[in-house]
Order: structure tokens, then sequence, then C-alpha cells
């Protein structure tokens, strides 16, 4: 069993309303506690926020889900469903990737279907491959999920069980690179398979082998869509946590935590006092500490994540060469991974992601209009351009890519842009994220599983970190699990307090800003040009 805090936990106040934030009140609603929730933003979601911008429905954080069977847990602990509050479409294909030599590949997460595509792409051999590494992809998903992911770990030893051991028989402290190749001789196949690896801030041929278990998520076991964008998710989160009885409070920043000795005694905003038993908080880890008053020690500074520049961008057209995900390769690999993480600079020969969920959803421009979300990895700011240089370079860079995707075949592309929401370092920034990257820590070894941050915090007893800074890490999957490790060391292991049916809930005591026939107690929100962060407390 691992460590719950000490002392009563009648009352829960959770900071910050993102994907974290409400996995956890959901799976403390369903332990039986009384949950407060308290969100600057006007609307949940955190980094999955929305941007309304003259009738285009911008996501402004991540644009697909994985593994939604993770979010359908937290809406279970309340006696609710996922599939009952979100339409969500599953993407045929996950992904469309493009290489320097134009060639394309669809990316299917279906076997049969996924080894057809690599057997016209580059021949039986490397489609028998991919059947091989598909295998060892849910072998070590089955290794790492039960007892490394979605697990709370007290000290180093808790990795001593029998699942290290098929970890490492499954080659998982190898290197990434190596290991896919074990399986595909195909250059293009191993970036479809390795890339993930810059999701955890770790170019693949250094990384693990054992994060080819982001690449299970997004080439095996499923990739969707929830009809609205989405922002859709945290929306649903929040109306079934408000009508399981928790107090959901929009608009109201986290100014400072009052304590008593070793104990958070209260939260207080702007706009009053919330006494508290104990405290879950999902800022980043710059401002939780803050609020704590506290950093842990650790031997060594953080290393971060690389950033990224993200233009959402509304137009009057489209190209029909893309996909709902498309993934345009440069022609350069190893030297961008270089630029990224090693020598801070902007990529020479970019690698991109081009996202059009006007595919999925029309629904989300104007009528005949369609929305591109282009993300350019770049370097944080504690090695590339600090965030005062972005003011200039931003612009600059903005123009690069659009020249570059010109090239790479979306002709006209700048002149179709009729509405733009440009996100730099900068912004990212502003919001509190440190090193100036929304994702967080890099998951190298010495900061992954028991030694990434805990979330709990020496010196305090009864707080609780949640989100991609603290245990286990980086993506929406992992982010929802964050929230219910959260949950358990305030309640324990799920199943003390049992879910609560729909018909005992008590009559909520908010409603949920950007659902139908909700209203925020603070209003609707202005449009944004920043990107809003997961649970932002000031």
């Amino acid at each position: 069993m691992s460590r719950t805090l000490a002392g009563p936990t009648d009352h829960v106040v959770v900071v910050g309303a993102g994907l974290a934030g409400l996995s956890a009140a959901l799976h403390l609603l369903g332990a039986g506690r009384r949950v407060t929730v308290v969100e600057r933003d006007d609307l949940p979601g955190g980094r999955a926020g929305r941007l309304d911008l003259a009738g285009y429905r911008i996501d402004t954080g991540p644009t697909v889900l994985t593994m939604p069977e993770l979010a359908d847990e937290a809406f279970a602990a309340v006696g609710d469903s996922l599939y009952d509050q979100v339409d969500l479409i599953p993407l045929h294909p996950a992904y469309r990737a493009c290489f320097a030599d134009g060639s394309s590949l669809d990316v299917h997460t279906g076997a049969d279907a996924m080894a057809a595509e690599v057997e016209r792409f580059a021949g039986p051999a490397e489609a028998a491959g991919y059947r091989r590494l598909r295998d060892w992809l849910q072998r070590l998903y089955r290794a790492q999920m039960r007892r490394f992911i979605d697990a709370n770990f007290d000290s180093p030893l808790g990795l001593l069980n029998a699942d290290l051991a098929r970890l490492a028989a499954l080659g998982g402290f190898g290197r990434l690179d190596p290991r896919i190749g074990r399986f595909l001789n195909d250059e293009r196949l191993r970036r479809v398979f390795s890339f993930q690896a810059l999701y955890a801030g770790v170019p693949p041929a250094r990384a693990l082998a054992a994060y080819a278990v982001i690449a299970y998520m997004d080439t095996v076991a499923g990739v969707y869509f929830p009809r609205g964008g989405m922002n859709a998710l945290p929306r649903a989160m929040a109306e079934a946590a408000a009508a399981a009885g928790a107090d959901l409070r929009f608009g109201q920043p986290v100014t400072r935590l009052e304590r008593s000795g070793a104990r958070v005694t209260a939260v207080v905003t702007d706009a009053g006092r919330i006494p508290c038993d104990a405290v879950v908080l999902t800022p980043d880890l710059p401002v939780a500490y803050r609020l704590l008053g506290r950093r842990p020690r650790r031997p060594l500074a953080l290393r971060h994540s690389p950033s990224a520049v993200v233009l959402h961008a509304g137009t009057d057209r489209t190209w029909p060469q893309l996909a709902h995900h498309t993934i345009s390769f440069g022609a350069a690999w190893h030297s961008t991974f270089d630029e990224l993480t090693r020598a801070g600079r902007l990529m020479s020969d970019p690698s991109l992601l081009v996202t059009r969920p006007t595919t999925t959803d029309p629904g989300l421009a104007p009528p005949g209009h369609h929305l591109h979300y282009i993300l350019a990895p770049c370097p944080n700011t504690d090695i590339g351009p600090d965030a005062a240089a972005w003011s200039d370079l931003g612009p600059r860079y903005r123009d690069t890519l659009l020249r570059e995707l010109e090239r790479r075949g979306l002709d006209g592309i700048g002149a179709a842009i009729e509405q733009e929401c440009l996100i730099t370092p900068a912004d990212w920034h502003a919001q509190g994220h440190a090193a100036g990257t929304p994702f967080s820590a890099a998951h190298t070894f010495a900061q992954t599983g028991p030694f990434r941050p805990r979330n709990l915090v020496r010196g305090t007893e009864n707080a609780v970190l949640a989100g991609c800074g603290t245990t286990p890490g980086v993506g929406v999957p992992t982010v929802l699990l964050s929230g219910k490790l959260a949950a358990a060391r305030v309640a324990g292991a799920p199943g003390r307090g049992g879910p609560r049916s729909r018909r005992s809930r008590p009559s909520p005591t908010t409603t949920v800003p950007g659902r139908t026939g909700a209203v925020s107690p603070s209003g609707p929100g202005p449009d944004r040009t920043a990107p809003a962060s997961e649970g932002r407390a000031g």
C-alpha cells in the first residue's frame, strides 16, 4: 500500500479545473469526500482549453484523445459514463505521415488495416515486422501499466516487482531507436513508431525503449476526437462533478494557502477564503511550490521538455492531402533532435504536426471554412531563445513555417488565413510554465517513476500534487491518471468509498460554463490569445 494523507480529509479543495484536477475531483467524490474546485479561468479545461475566435472554436491544447477508458474511469467513480456524455469519433486514419521524398503512409490502429498499409508502403517483410512490433508494444504496455504508470511510488524500492523483470526481458531498459529497428528496417517507418518520444522530452536515440508505450497508445489502442473539440471532455467532466455535488468556482485565481504548522488550513482566492482539510494542487510545479512555500531538494535541477510554437489558423479553404492529423517529416531526423534538446536552435529542417479538426467536426468553423492547427516543436527557454526574444522571433517564425508548408504542398495557405492565434514559448512562460514549455519536466530516467517529482511534498501533511509535472507524467492519459493517483493519496485506493449512484447525488452547487443551459457565475470569458494552463492558480 502507498502512503495516504494523515488526519482528516473530509473537505478537499482542488486547485485547477484542468484534466488532472477534474479527474481528482471525480475520484474524490466517488470516495465520499466533499470537493471544492477553484479555477482562475471562466471555463474548465486548463491546458485542454478553448478559444472562440470569430466563429472558430479552437482547442488550445491536446488535439485527440487516446485511452478513453481512463477518462471513463473518472466518470464511473460518480456513477456516470464518458460514453453517455461525450460523442467520441474514432479517427481512421489516426495519422497521416508525409515524408520529404514525397511518400505518405496512413497510420491505422487496426492490425490488419495497418499491416496492409505497411505492405503497400514498404513491402511484405516490413508488414511482418509491423505485426511483431505490434505484439511487442502490447506486451510492453501490459508490463508497465499497473505497476509503473498507474501507480504511486513512495521510494525507488517500489520498482522491485515481477513486472520489472518482465519489462527488462522485453528490452524496456534499452534504447528506443535500436529496439524499433529490430522490427522495422525502413527508416521512415521507424520514425512513425518512435517520434512519440519527443512528447516525453527525450530524443528517440536517447529514450528508453519503455517509452514505446506512447506509440502503443497512438498506434494500437485507438485515437478519438470528441465532437465539439477536445474541450468537450473537461466540460463534461466538470458537469459530472457538479452533478455529484462538487462546488465549482470559476474565475477565481488562488492567491495563497493558509497554513497551521505542516497543514494547509485554507485556500485563499481573490474572492475569499475556503477552509479545507486537504488540498490537491494541479498548477505547473513552480506555481505549486510557490503556493506551498517550499521546493523539494533534488540532487540535479529538473530538465524540461522542448516547447512548441502553435499557429491556430482559420482559413477559407483546405487541402485534400491533409487528414485529421498529418505529420510532415523533414528530411533531417537526428540533427533535428539535437537542435531541439542540446543546441537550443529552431529546427533547420522542421518536422511539423498539422491538425485539421474540421475534417471530423465541421461545426468547429463557420460553414464552408476550415480550422488548422500547426505545431512546430522548438527549444524551451532554458536552452533556446528566452521569453522576451519571442516577441520579435514569433511573427518571423510564423512566416517561416507558412513558407515551408507552401513548399510542401499547401499552396496558398498564407493567403487563405482569415483568423489566427499564434502561441509561442513566451505565452507558455506567461502562464507560469517552467522553461516556457507546456510539456513540463522531460521523462529522462532520473525524472521518471519514483524519480519524478513526487505527488506528496515533504513538509506539508495534507497537500497532494497532480498534473503533468508529477507522477506519472506528460500526456492526456497520464494526466488523467495523475488525478486518480492524487485522489488515492487522499482517500486510499479506489473502492473504499465506492462510486455513488446517479440517483443518490445531491443537487449541483454550481453550473458549468460552456455546457448547454449552463451559466458561469462570473460570466463568459473573453477571446484569448494566450494558452490556458492546466489548473492555473494565479
